[in-house]
């Protein structure tokens, strides 16, 4: 893909971001504007015509937003005229919510994502990152997990996602659609759901809380900072080896949710108990117990290595969510499926 510095025609690439009112997305906004390139980011429709975590960027004003539903094919047509370059992060992501709801998940990242590959196929896109996700891999059965290792459909949402992979594979192999599959591991940072653990430990010490409610402390997860992961996305759309490829984004490390704990604990100064809150627990054959990324093949490819480490993303993160403006968005009386 060309950069804004070497397009022929002097213009700066467009790029689209779906999911781009979300956590990750609104980050890739931010990361895209300051690299340069013109941005159209994808909210999902609303009645009351709110952008989600882009509102407020301060970036937003040279942004062009778009408001619809990836699960609308005619939509997605639209969406990618004139559209150089698809970031495709739009899906269904809480693994609780999948249990009780399977069927939106296959019609938002199946057939979304089919959706989306179809409209870049038709416009002539000229790069799609698809974004899938860690949970795909399941418990590890061997460690650090490169790419190929198997795929395990321990949840709805995680075969939702390996059932997108494959949709986007097969446009790669079947229509030659320049794709990469981005395969990030656990992201945090700011903006982040408090449906994720490391936002759920913080935001209830930062509300007061002297005892916290959590699942299962045992599983290990390989956890990289969200501006890691944009970095990681942006070095793959610009990597011309990386078409038709897998590629992790990780930290090639792990550590436990309990002792995940233990460092937000240290950092924040606290003395809080942890109480173990049996819905947040998976069912047995569902929990994925061991994440740990090989990310080899980005730093081989791209020469992509991330530049967080854990205990100075954790510090930003603490440092955003102990903002009260930030804080009082969260509703952290409440399990947030």
């Amino acid at each position: 893909m060309e950069t804004p510095q070497t397009l022929a025609s002097g213009s700066a690439p467009l790029c689209l971001v779906t999911g781009a009112d979300g956590f990750i997305g609104s980050h890739l906004v931010e990361l895209l504007v300051a690299r340069g390139y013109r941005v159209r980011a994808l909210a999902q429709y609303n009645s009351f015509n709110h952008w989600g975590w882009l509102e407020g960027l301060p970036c937003l004003p040279e942004v062009e937003v778009l408001t619809g539903d990836i699960r609308d094919p005619h939509f997605c047509r639209h969406m990618v005229k004139g559209v150089d370059v698809v970031f495709h992060l739009a899906a269904l992501i809480a693994i609780p919510y999948s249990y009780i709801a399977p069927d939106s998940y296959v019609d938002t990242n199946v057939r979304g994502t089919l959706n989306v590959c179809q409209a870049a196929l038709e416009a002539g896109v000229r790069r799609v990152v698809h974004t899938s996700t860690s949970e795909v891999y399941g418990t590890a059965r061997y460690v650090p997990i490169d790419e190929a290792h198997p795929l395990q459909p321990q949840s709805p949402y995680s075969a939702s996602k390996i059932g997108a992979d494959a949709i986007a594979q097969s446009f790669y192999s079947s229509f030659g659609l320049p794709l990469t599959v981005a395969r990030p591991f656990n992201t945090y940072g700011p903006r982040q759901s408090a449906r994720a653990v490391i936002p759920t430990i913080i935001s209830q010490i930062a509300a007061g809380k002297r005892r916290i409610e959590l699942g299962d402390l045992t599983p290990t997860r390989d956890f990289n900072y969200v501006e890691d992961t944009c970095r990681g996305f942006l070095a793959l759309a610009e990597c011309e080896a990386a078409v038709g490829e897998v590629v992790n984004i990780g930290s090639n490390s792990e550590i436990s949710i309990g002792d995940t704990v233990r460092l937000i604990r240290e950092l924040m100064g606290s003395d809080i108990e942890v109480a173990h809150d049996e819905q947040r627990l998976r069912p047995p054959q569902s929990e994925v117990f061991r994440l740990w990324c090989d990310n080899r093949k980005i730093e081989r490819l791209t020469g992509f290595r991330p530049q967080v480490c854990l205990r100075e993303g954790l510090q930003r993160t603490i440092d955003w969510f102990t903002n009260p403006d930030n804080l009082r968005r969260y509703k952290v009386d409440r399990y947030n499926v």
